[in-house]
């Protein structure tokens, strides 16, 4: 089989495994970043490779508005088109379609929408969205579903639940080429815990090789985003990997991964290392700030990334200052590398069974009165009560 995820460890309902796909193993739980558009701004494979990256996610709807995807099938496929040769998972760009408030129809059979580059109208189907992710060779693929929005009705976020869910359904029959695309199903439900464990119950029936918890941090209070991660990772396959979409600050990893979730994207470390907010063992710092202008340290002492090998903070401030796009690549790859190790460390901390120790070690202190982030307190039970914050690798 082309595919085959097991578990080799677990602290907790936390769990450290390995995906194999075609184009390499994935060690999980793992971050992937975010290459919208078949790269991560600012960012080579080679660099996102010697970052530690396994997998880079790219988004189906940017895509099918340009290049095309036919564009890209012509060309070998995504992974020949980018030039990253580990894996890839797309998003089915479900959430950009539904994000597109009044340019968009949707119906039982599917969604018809205007891109937002010029206007062309467009139609995204169940079946339609298969195809094309197994015409772009990726690895690990989408279903389309119905994002709703925040705040909603319990009875509205039901009826797009049934949408989605049936959606799903159609997905699975729509297959074509299950050994070389894995597909995800989604579980949505908003906040509320009857319609998450719905979601779980009716699609572990469905033989997806995966399942992923859709439809949060979109403008949800934190508890909630929370409590909507701990009724809907256990409900999900044991046996199966799980996902969370769209979630990446690195409190929210930590829960989540004491909550029993394998895999998590987001665009946070790269959008912030682009405008100068920056990830470290001692915090996040706004490199921004008149205190750094003649700071002759490294980043991060303890990091291993490229940047805080050479570069000082003296330099970063006057980059990103001048806007120089040198300092928005620095900012983007160094995050990177942080969320990265900060993974490792999140896998090593499982398989020796020591993640709530690692997690009380993880108290973020303030970087130098810059902090920008405070990291929440864990939930009362879980793996890692008592504290969360900075790691020590």
């Amino acid at each position: 089989m082309s595919f085959r995820f097991e578990i080799h460890g677990r602290d907790g309902a936390a769990r450290v495994g390995r995906l194999e796909t075609p184009h390499g193993a994935i060690e999980t739980p793992a971050f992937m970043p975010v290459g919208t558009l078949g790269a991560v701004k600012g960012l080579t494979p080679q660099e996102l490779e010697s970052a530690g990256a396994q997998v880079m996610l790219a988004n189906l709807y940017h895509l099918s508005l340009r290049p095309g995807v036919e564009a890209i099938e012509r060309l070998g496929g995504l992974h020949s088109f980018t030039g990253w040769r580990r894996p890839i998972l797309t998003d089915s760009g479900g959430f950009q379609v539904f994000s597109l408030s009044g340019h968009r129809e949707v119906d039982g059979d599917g969604v018809t929408f205007r891109s937002h580059l010029d206007g062309e109208r467009l139609r995204f189907t169940p079946e339609q969205v298969v195809a094309a992710q197994e015409r772009l060779g990726v690895d690990l693929a989408m279903v389309l579903d119905e994002c709703p929005p925040w705040p909603i009705e319990e009875a509205a976020a039901e009826r797009s639940l049934e949408r989605t869910l049936e959606w799903a359904r159609r997905a699975v029959a729509a297959r074509r080429r299950p050994e070389r695309t894995a597909l995800f199903g989604i579980a949505q439900g908003s906040v509320f815990r009857r319609l998450r464990e719905r979601a779980a119950r009716e699609l572990a029936e469905l033989p997806f090789d995966g399942y992923a918890i859709g439809g949060v941090s979109v403008g949800e209070p934190e508890a909630e985003r929370r409590a909507v991660v701990e009724w809907t990772a256990p409900a999900l396959p044991e046996a199966r990997p799980r996902y969370l979409m769209g979630v990446g600050t690195p409190e929210d990893l930590l829960h989540a991964v004491a909550s029993g979730v394998d895999l998590f994207d987001c665009v946070l470390p790269a959008r912030n290392g682009r405008h100068g907010l920056l990830f470290t063992r001692a915090g996040v710092i706004r490199i921004k700030n008149a205190v750094f202008r003649d700071d002759p340290r490294p980043l991060d002492a303890e990091c291993r990334c490229p940047v805080c090998a050479r570069v000082p903070r003296a330099l970063l401030h006057h980059l990103v200052r001048a806007g120089e796009i040198t300092g928005a690549v620095y900012g983007t790859l160094h995050n990177l590398r942080y969320f990265l190790d900060f993974m490792a460390d999140l896998r090593q901390a499982i398989r020796s069974c020591q993640l709530g120790e690692r997690a009380r070690s993880r108290a973020v202190s303030s970087a130098d009165g810059n902090r920008t982030e405070s990291l929440a307190a864990p939930a009362p039970g879980s793996a890692f009560s008592g504290g969360s914050g900075g790691f020590r690798p």
